[in-house]
């Protein structure tokens, strides 16, 4: 019974999510991307805060390194996805996010030297297949920037998934979200700083999609991963979270009327057809390794 709660709320994180890249999409007429994250992050931050304010000397200072290194893999992850939403639509930057989906295995054999199956390999090339028909034009150079820098967020949101799977057995799930989001909110602030982009002008007609960002797509979402990832494994919960790229090309569809073309159909199947490869158990690859 765990196991389909943990599933369902992947799920709904999926969904909220996907409709997250539109509500990106729109921010970004009025706010930078690094604004953007400075305000989700802060409104995450604050409201945790708030509900755990009486239990903030038990956090140790092991939680705290845990909490601070997902806060960065965080934040570079969507840093890497707003900005590269700028200069790509809505449905191929969520599409070309599920690419994680791919990459958590392989980190598993990086980082423990366990094997790759067959299926993996096989896998990931067909989603290879499916993001270059995503990316490409009817040129070579048609990968254009906004796809590069979604891949790189997609190795990041791996790490993300990956390391929250080792942490959420020995830590509260508030503690870890407190930290990652206030660790996210630093950064996002000091980035800004840097750039000098200068603090963004809260109005109400602007601030709603930021705010949908922040209590839904942050708090909200992100609470739910880390949850229901104490009852699924980390390539479990990547291939679920995976979803939010069909979510996310529907909600640009219906929401923003984008239009979807025959490559982005065909890639986006490619894509989840590498996704079920190296998710199912296939008997033919099972006999071939056996």
């Amino acid at each position: 019974m765990k196991k389909y709660i943990g599933i369902l709320g992947l799920l709904t994180v999926a969904v909220i999510w996907g409709t997250g890249f539109v509500a990106t999409a729109v921010a970004l007429d009025n706010y930078t991307p690094f604004q953007i994250l400075a305000i989700r992050f802060t409104v995450a931050f604050l409201i945790l805060l708030g509900m755990n304010i009486t239990k903030i000397k038990t956090i140790s200072k092991k939680s705290f390194k845990r909490g601070s290194l997902l806060g960065v893999f965080l934040f570079l992850a969507f840093a890497f996805q707003t900005v590269g939403l700028q200069f790509t639509t809505p449905s191929k930057n969520a599409f070309l996010t599920a690419v994680n989906v791919i990459i958590v295995p392989f980190l598993g054999f990086l980082i423990f030297k366990k094997k790759v199956p067959i299926k993996g390999v096989v896998g990931s090339f067909v989603t290879l297949i499916g993001i270059a028909l995503l990316s490409l034009t009817s040129s070579l150079g048609g990968i254009n920037l906004g796809d590069m820098l979604t891949l790189v967020c997609a190795v990041f949101f791996a790490l993300q998934i990956f390391v929250t799977d080792f942490f959420v057995d020995e830590e509260e799930t508030w503690v870890l979200m407190l930290l990652q989001m206030g660790s996210a909110a630093a950064l996002s602030w000091l980035t800004i700083f840097i750039t000098g982009e200068g603090l963004p002008s809260i109005k109400m007609e602007t601030v709603f999609p930021v705010l949908y960002l922040g209590i839904a797509s942050t708090l909200i979402a992100y609470f739910l991963q880390t949850a229901s990832q104490k009852y699924t494994t980390s390539s479990q919960a990547a291939v679920i979270l995976s979803t939010e790229a069909f979510f996310g090309m529907l909600g640009s569809v219906l929401l923003l009327g984008e239009k979807v073309s025959i490559n982005m159909l065909i890639g986006s199947i490619f894509i989840f057809i590498g996704i079920l490869i190296v998710e199912l158990d296939i008997p033919q690859f099972a006999k071939k390794q056996g």
